[in-house]
């Protein structure tokens, strides 16, 4: 099965992501679609397995199994657990709505760790750009900062919301370089203190529930495996019960 079948027949959830879902378009922005597919159970039983993600058919777009997806999300993957966040949904089946209605159980204090290194390693990169040019590039000094205080909320709340509401316009004046660098540099600092603090008391669990998650992913496949398979008789065989040549 070639990866875009995968993509366009076995999608189960499918959002938009970016700055679309992040309320900080402008007339230029591109629309990122990012989604969620299954794997047909029986493709797992061959030699060559499926993809873990594939990249398009469509510019902007970028999908995961259903697998792959989970263990990142139960990793707190910033970019992962934003996507189950994403204000924007295109599409959802009914595996895709137990997926959401899951984004809870994914939810931990591991967060501040993820979260932090990448932001660390963001700011690496903005001061290095600094160094080098004088200034940072504006529209990843905006993204880190928007990063810092979903993160923050997150740990303050419990919540991941990633709409940045009213702070669309402070946001928008440091993509375009309307605030300078010491004082976006000031609030970059700040964010992350009130990140650690919030950190310490934070409602999240330590541990995301994996247990949870598992269940589901193993109801999933076994439920695909169940599906009548066109193009694998002896593979519906072994599933059913019956042996090999048994009828």
């Amino acid at each position: 099965m070639e990866p875009e079948t995968l993509v366009r027949d076995h999608t189960i959830y499918a959002c938009v992501m970016g700055s679309r879902a992040f309320g900080l378009a402008t007339e230029g922005s591109d629309t990122d679609r990012r989604g969620v597919f299954l794997a047909p159970t029986p493709l797992f039983w061959r030699f060559e397995k499926p993809p873990t993600h594939v990249e398009g058919p469509a510019e902007e777009q970028f999908g995961w199994e259903l697998e792959r997806f989970c263990e990142l999300a139960l990793r707190a993957n910033p970019n992962i657990l934003e996507c189950l966040h994403s204000p924007l949904v295109e599409y959802a089946d009914d595996t895709g709505r137990e997926l959401l209605a899951l984004r809870e159980a994914f939810l931990s204090r591991r967060a501040h760790e993820t979260f932090t290194r990448y932001a660390h390693a963001q700011r690496r990169k903005l001061d290095a750009d600094v160094r080098a040019h004088g200034a940072p590039r504006w529209k990843h000094a905006m993204h880190l900062l928007r990063l810092l205080t979903s993160a923050r909320d997150l740990l303050r709340t419990g919540t991941l919301t990633i709409d940045v509401g009213d702070r669309r316009e402070p946001l928008l004046a440091v993509k375009r370089g309307g605030v300078p660098w010491p004082e976006v540099e000031a609030r970059m600092t700040r964010l992350a203190e009130e990140g650690e603090a919030a950190a310490r008391r934070s409602p999240l669990p330590e541990e995301p529930d994996r247990r949870r998650v598992e269940d589901f992913l193993v109801r999933t496949r076994r439920a695909s495996a169940l599906q009548p398979d066109p193009y694998d008789e002896v593979v519906q065989g072994v599933v059913s019960g019956r042996g090999v040549g048994e009828r």
